[in-house]
């Protein structure tokens, strides 16, 4: 199969084009470094002829929810209509489980683009995931106070980037589910020690302050709204085991 990976330089997008490939399938991406701009649509017919499926794993770093809708929506949308013209048999999007408990922030952005894909004409399959082991290294650099870091107040369960690109692989090869079973890590974690664990890793020695932030985002993640419910599907890499292989 040839399988477009939208996003296919980010995080899960590198993770995903490595499990395509893996699978013995060929992965195209999807990126400006690759001439793909998929907010002005600039290349994507061309990249998208004779593909059979496409993993959409797009992303944009922002907290705001007017430049996270804009970006989804104009990215998503172009990846859609480019996708259905191209004849592509399957697209799978890659979402977060609980945004539509807590559709603020960058989670509006996220929830908009779920419903973008829900009404294509393209077959569609929405695999939500938890915050990935990554997201506490994230939060290390972005979450800063002058020269200090901050350790952010949330729960999340965090799942293995590698483990939800290979669900994306699997599903983009097979039939469209709709909306697909959730997938998340083995157990519940608190964000604050995973960014200090995460420090100390890395070495930093210093002090690194617990702090709840007041976003509505952060406050939903602290009432437990970005968990996984009782019938989700559970990884087995533990953000510990995860951070001793890196």
């Amino acid at each position: 199969m040839r399988i477009a990976v939208a996003g296919g330089t980010g995080v899960v997008g590198r993770h995903t084009v490595d499990a395509v490939q893996r699978a013995g399938h060929e992965a195209v991406v999807l990126s400006r470094a690759a001439g793909v701009d998929l907010v002005s649509a600039r290349g994507l017919d061309a990249a998208l002829a004779g593909a059979d499926a496409v993993i959409d794993v797009a992303n944009i770093t922002t907290v705001k929810a007017t430049e996270a809708v804009e970006f989804f929506t104009a990215a998503t949308g172009n990846l859609i209509t480019a996708a259905a013209d191209a004849g592509v048999a399957h697209v799978v999007l890659l979402s977060i489980v609980g945004i539509d408990r807590m559709p603020v922030d960058y989670y509006a952005g996220k929830l908009a683009q779920e419903k973008i894909v829900e009404t294509s004409a393209v077959p569609w399959t929405i695999q939500r995931a938890t915050q990935f082991h990554e997201f506490a290294g994230q939060i290390y650099d972005r979450a800063k106070l002058g020269p200090l870091h901050l350790a952010l107040r949330a729960r999340t369960q965090p799942v293995a980037a590698r483990d939800v690109a290979e669900r994306l692989t699997a599903l983009a090869t097979g039939p469209a589910q709709g909306r697909a079973r959730d997938l998340a890590g083995p157990r519940e974690e608190a964000l604050d020690d995973m960014i200090i664990a995460f420090a100390r890793a890395n070495g930093h020695h210093g002090w690194i302050p617990r702090v709840s932030m007041p976003t509505a985002q952060m406050k939903g993640m602290r009432a437990g709204l970005a968990l996984p419910g009782p019938d989700a599907e559970l990884t087995t890499q533990t953000f510990a085991d995860w951070l001793g292989q890196r």
